[in-house]
């Protein structure tokens, strides 16, 4: 059975170095690990990792080759990242031995699963003029290169990581690269890397040959397999298939070892499955809701903005219906996020199709699909923070709604009787007092009455709170511009609730 695992991790290890460079002991360390019974303890979890190691060599190494024919390297910028990162390769590597216990770190495995997000919503990378000269380094980038590659390398040896994912960041946000060559780049310096770390670990405990030797001709044949496939894959597709494909294998990829690496907290307590139910009874009350809105724009052909406001209504009543559906705000907010992480892909998909824009009456390509990975992922927040760190169900649930039905509001009051344009510092130009004055009615009216019905408090403090939180969530309504306030406006709603909260109760 753990030649099944075996193939499994190497496989998935492979895929995530031809599409985004992911070092192999990002994956297969953790399933290795958690799965295989003989990679268990302190010298499992080392020879785990020098299996993961010798898997790179030869993965990235073709996968660089592939990056390097299509013209997709960056060594201008990349060199002196890689000079610090193979100095310290060697350091870290014997540093780990003496550590003892080698796992993966819990920052890389969310590290993957936010880049996985990152590129879901933003699957194009565009180069930035960001430490870049013509394509050389400036004074910032040498900072970087050194800040990051000294720290990058020293972690390939020490934690078994090749360090592709952080390179990726580095390549990608702070030098500049697009996706593509920032994934050659790194491949091509992770070849070294891996190589010097697997050799280290080997002659430290030369057991990984002796013992794992089954283990380790199957990753590598099998991670080098894979990463060719998905390798000549993401160097004929465009940047936006690539960011897409590698936001959602990333995605995955790390919400399963998150999962894996943390097996008692999620499995075992019982989490795992109460989220599950807790999303399937979500899906009864959001698939008949949305079958029942399309069919009435079919039938009844209604106003744009009113069927715009009526998806809207349907998208902010959801994170109450799921905190309403279970008593563990972790499993709430888990399937909060599950939710964001199924509908995007699938309305990705949905795109190709036409009528879809006009069906569901976008503003701009992607509009719908990127506001509800952004309201379900920072209501997913809003349930932990609120209701989980802070105990109070009613003060999250209060802040959606109330954003929830003033932006409703806001949007029918202000493009039908919106005459008079604020004209307020910082604020959106197209938002008038109209569209304010009707937000912050209507966001007051249903504060006060969620407090009263959940709070338990006096009704002259729901009143008060209700107003207080209505007024700032207004103004933020006003200045929040490009959709923005799906995120700002209930954000800012729950912080002046809970201030509230914590002075006066």
């Amino acid at each position: 059975m753990e030649y099944f695992w075996f193939i499994l991790a190497a496989a998935l290890a492979g895929i995530g170095t031809g599409l985004a460079g992911l070092s192999a002991a990002t994956v297969m360390v953790p399933i290795l690990i958690v799965m295989c019974p003989s990679f268990s303890g302190e010298a499992g979890a080392y020879q785990a990792t020098a299996v993961a190691l010798a898997s790179d060599v030869l993965g990235s190494a073709f996968t660089a080759g592939i990056y390097i024919k299509h013209k997709n390297i960056d060594l201008k910028r990349g060199w002196l990242t890689m000079v610090c990162i193979l100095t310290m390769c060697t350091i870290g590597s014997i540093v780990a031995w003496m550590a003892g216990n080698v796992v993966l770190g819990s920052f890389t495995l969310i590290l993957t699963f936010c880049i996985g997000i990152r590129f879901l919503v933003k699957p194009e990378t565009k180069s930035r003029d960001i430490a870049i000269n013509n394509g050389k380094l400036t004074k910032k980038g040498i900072f970087f290169s050194l800040f990051f590659g000294l720290t990058i390398g020293f972690g390939s040896g020490f934690i078994g990581s090749g360090g592709g994912m952080t390179m990726l960041v580095v390549f990608t946000a702070l030098l500049g690269m697009e996706l593509k060559p920032a994934v050659g780049t790194s491949t091509f310096i992770m070849t070294f890397t891996a190589l010097i770390a697997s050799v280290s670990h080997m002659l430290i405990n030369p057991a990984i040959v002796t013992e794992r030797l089954d283990a380790l001709i199957i990753c590598i044949v099998t991670a080098t397999l894979f990463s060719i496939i998905s390798a000549q894959f993401a160097n004929k597709v465009n940047n936006r298939t690539v960011g897409l494909v590698t936001g959602v294998v990333l995605t995955i990829l790390g919400a399963v070892m998150i999962v894996l690496n943390y097996r008692e907290f999620f499995i075992e307590s019982g989490l795992l499955l109460e989220t599950a139910v807790c999303f399937g009874k979500y899906l009864l009350f959001i698939i008949p809701a949305a079958i029942v809105l399309l069919a009435a724009k079919l039938i009844f052909k209604p106003d744009g903005v009113l069927f715009r406001k009526l998806l809207h209504g349907a998208a902010f009543l959801s994170p109450v219906v799921i905190m309403l559906l279970t008593d563990n705000w972790l499993a709430a907010a888990l399937a909060l996020a599950l939710f964001a992480a199924v509908v995007y892909p699938v309305l990705a998909f949905a795109e190709r199709f036409r009528g879809y824009s006009d069906l569901l009456t976008e503003k701009k390509q992607g509009e719908i699909k990127k506001s509800l990975l952004l309201l379900f992922l920072s209501d997913a927040v809003i349930v932990a923070v609120f209701w989980g760190f802070f105990g109070e169900m009613y003060i999250a649930a209060a802040g959606i709604l109330m954003w929830g039905f003033g932006d409703a509001a806001a949007a029918l009051i202000g493009k039908r009787f919106g005459k008079h344009k604020t004209g307020m510092k910082f604020a959106d130009p197209n938002k008038t007092w109209e569209g304010t004055g009707a937000m912050f009615a209507v966001s007051l009216i249903v504060g006060a009455a969620v407090l009263l019905l959940v709070s338990g408090a006096a009704w002259y403090y729901c009143l008060i709170a209700a107003a207080a939180a209505s007024v700032f969530g207004a103004y933020t309504e006003l200045v929040s511009k490009g959709g923005n306030d799906t995120v700002t406006v209930p954000a800012v709603n729950c912080v002046v609730l809970l201030i509230l909260h914590l002075i006066f109760r």
